[in-house]
């Protein structure tokens, strides 16, 4: 009798544009079923069609969920779906960030300071016991996304909510060693993506690593 295999299930949330895109297409090129999470539908309809023309034989399907990750019902309906369908996760990438524009900490504007808040800290807090189980069912792997920027000039919204939300998967990191699921935080080399251009509009990009090399990079490395 031939055992059943249990698919390969990731779930990435901010999925629709740069290193959280890349490693999307990467996983489903590389045969994994892939729910990709964003609020930009374009975007992810984009991923899709860059995996659909690749052709290549035996690569993933996605699962488009155009959704706000700051959104608790909506998310927790999603990972209700995800569990009713394949059982549980065997990798979770956690790219949705809110990049809030570069300004003094006596200047921080309260829309901003607010929403990276709510998308860089409280949403990846709601996040982990929704998607736990979700993990330990396929003893899955968590992936955070780090940035060494916390405490630099200018970098006070997005540097500071960026790393609490490292922080907080450090705790979740020490606090399942023994039974699971595995978290790990990889720091991607600096590379071509919006956001970056945002922080250094003119930077000469030539020296900037390829998003697709280091998406697979990370991935090996898992």
């Amino acid at each position: 009798m031939t055992q059943k295999t249990e698919p390969r299930v990731a779930l990435v949330t901010g999925a629709s544009r740069g290193l959280g895109a890349a490693i999307a297409e990467q996983l489903a090129l590389r045969g994994w079923q892939v729910v990709a999470v964003a609020r930009t539908v374009g975007g992810l309809e984009e991923l899709d069609d860059r995996v659909k023309a690749a052709g290549l034989p035996g690569a993933g399907a996605l699962t488009l969920a155009p959704m706000d990750v700051t959104n608790d019902d909506a998310m927790r309906h999603l990972c209700r779906s995800v569990h009713d369908r394949w059982g549980g996760l065997g990798l979770w990438v956690h790219a949705a960030i809110h990049a809030a524009p570069l300004a003094p900490a006596g200047h921080l504007d309260p829309k901003d300071w607010d929403k990276s808040i709510a998308t860089n800290i409280r949403a990846t807090g709601m996040l982990i016991p929704m998607v736990e189980p979700l993990l330990r069912a396929h003893q899955g792997t968590a992936l955070f996304l780090g940035d060494p920027r916390g405490g630099q000039m200018y970098f006070g919204a997005y540097g500071a909510t960026k790393a609490a939300q490292i922080a907080l998967a450090r705790s979740w990191q020490a606090e399942t060693v023994k039974h699971g699921p595995r978290v790990v935080i990889a720091t991607p080399a600096g590379m071509p993506t919006a956001t970056r251009a945002r922080f250094f509009p003119g930077e000469d990009r030539s020296p900037l690593a390829d998003i697709q090399t280091e998406a697979a990079r990370i991935l090996d490395q898992l």
